[in-house]
C-alpha cells in the first residue's frame, strides 16, 4: 500500500521550491530528496534551476517521489505541483509562485503576516496555506532559513519521516560544520512545530491555477535582422525589493556625516544625494535618504559606514514604503539634467 498522499497521472507525488539564492533551497531540495529515499525507501529525484549563480536571483528546486516499483522517467520542471515552498515572501511580486497550484495544493510561505494578506498577494483563491517564521527561527539559532522550511515541509508532507531528515542534517553537517549540527536540528523542529495553517475550502467547479512559463519578448521568429535588440534598457524602473534576504539598511541622519563611503559600495542606485551647502556656505553633496526599491539587501553599506549611521534591520511589511526617498532620473521624464 502506497504512503504518499496523492499522485498525478505518472505516479508522482511532486513538490516545487520557489526561492532566491543564498537561502539554500538547493541544499534543502537535495536533504528532502534524500530523506524520503533513504529513509523511507521512496523512489526519488530532485533538481534545481536557475538564471545567474547569484545572491538574490530567482532559484526553483523540484522534488519528485514515486514508489518503489514505479520509475521515474519524467526530469522535466515540476508544473502542477502539490506541495509548493516559498523560501521568500517577496518573489510573488517577480515570479508567480503559485502557477499550476491544484484546488486542494499546500503552499507553505516564510512570513510572519496573517493569512489573509498572504493570500491576497499570492492570488490564492483556495487551498491550503502555511505559514512559519523561517527567518526568525534560523535568525535567532543562528543558521539558515532552509533548515527551517524542512521542518515546515515534514510537517506539510505528513508521510515523510523527521527522524530520517535529522539523520541527513547530522550527515550533511558533521563532517564540515559539526558545530552547526544541533543548532540545524533544532532549527528543523522549530520549523516543525511552529508552522501554522489555514485551509480555503474550493468550491465543487475548482480549477487548477494555469502554468504559466516566462517567455522572452524577442525569439527567432521575433527578433530584428541582424540580432539588433530594439527593446530599451529598464533598470531604472526594475524592483529589486524581492532580492532581499529579510534584511535592509536603516539611515539615521544625526549619525551621518555625508561621506558618501555607502555610495562608493553600493552597486545599484540606493543612495539619493541633494545638493546643498555647508555651515561655512561651501557648496555639497548630502545624503538625502535611501530608494529601497533598488536596495537588494547586500548591506556593504553597513558595513563601509565609519559612524553606524547605517545599521542592520530586519525587514518588516511597509518599513521600506514609508521610509524610501525616491530617485530622480529627469531624462526619464523628459527633462534635463
Amino acid at each position: 500500500m502506497s504512503i504518499l498522499p496523492k499522485k498525478n497521472q505518472l505516479g508522482f507525488f511532486e513538490i516545487r521550491l520557489e526561492s532566491i539564492g543564498g537561502l539554500g533551497a538547493n541544499l534543502a531540495g537535495k536533504m528532502l530528496a534524500e530523506a524520503g529515499v533513504l529513509g523511507l525507501g521512496l523512489n526519488g529525484s530532485n533538481f534545481s534551476t536557475y538564471g545567474s549563480e547569484k545572491k538574490g536571483s530567482p532559484v526553483k528546486s523540484y522534488i519528485r517521489f514515486c514508489d518503489p516499483d514505479t520509475e521515474i522517467r519524467a526530469h522535466s520542471p515540476i508544473e502542477e505541483p502539490h506541495v509548493i515552498g516559498v523560501f521568500h515572501e517577496a518573489l510573488y511580486k517577480m515570479v508567480d509562485v503559485v502557477s499550476g497550484l491544484a484546488p486542494d495544493g499546500i503552499v507553505l510561505v516564510n512570513s510572519v503576516r496573517n493569512f489573509d494578506d498572504i493570500r491576497r498577494d499570492l492570488q490564492l483563491d483556495y487551498g491550503t496555506l502555511a505559514v512559519v517564521d523561517a527567518l526568525g527561527i534560523a535568525v535567532e539559532e543562528k543558521t539558515k532559513v532552509n533548515t527551517a522550511m524542512l521542518g515546515a515541509l515534514f510537517r506539510v508532507c505528513d508521510f515523510l519521516d523527521p527522524e530520517a531528515m535529522k539523520e541527513v542534517i547530522r550527515k550533511t553537517f558533521e563532517k564540515k560544520y559539526p558545530h552547526l549540527v544541533e543548532a540545524n536540528i533544532r532549527t528543523f523542529e522549530r520549523g516543525y512545530h511552529e508552522v501554522r495553517f489555514q485551509t480555503y475550502e474550493a468550491p465543487a467547479n475548482a480549477e487548477r491555477k494555469s502554468f504559466s512559463r516566462p517567455e522572452p519578448l524577442l525569439g527567432y521568429e521575433t527578433q530584428e535582422i541582424g540580432g539588433i535588440i530594439t527593446a530599451n534598457a529598464n533598470s531604472i524602473f526594475k524592483d529589486l525589493s524581492g532580492s532581499r534576504q529579510g534584511f535592509l539598511p536603516k539611515w539615521e541622519m544625526e549619525k551621518c556625516i555625508h561621506c558618501a563611503a555607502c555610495d562608493t559600495v553600493c552597486p545599484d542606485f540606493c543612495f539619493v544625494w541633494e545638493e546643498g551647502e555647508d555651515k561655512k556656505g561651501r557648496k555639497q553633496m548630502f545624503l538625502k535618504g535611501i530608494d529601497y526599491q533598488y536596495c537588494k539587501g547586500c548591506l556593504k553599506c553597513v558595513e563601509a559606514c565609519p559612524t553606524a549611521a547605517l545599521t542592520e534591520c530586519r525587514e518588516e511589511i511597509g518599513f521600506a514604503e514609508k521610509h524610501t526617498v525616491k530617485q530622480k532620473f529627469p531624462m526619464v521624464l523628459g527633462g534635463n539634467y
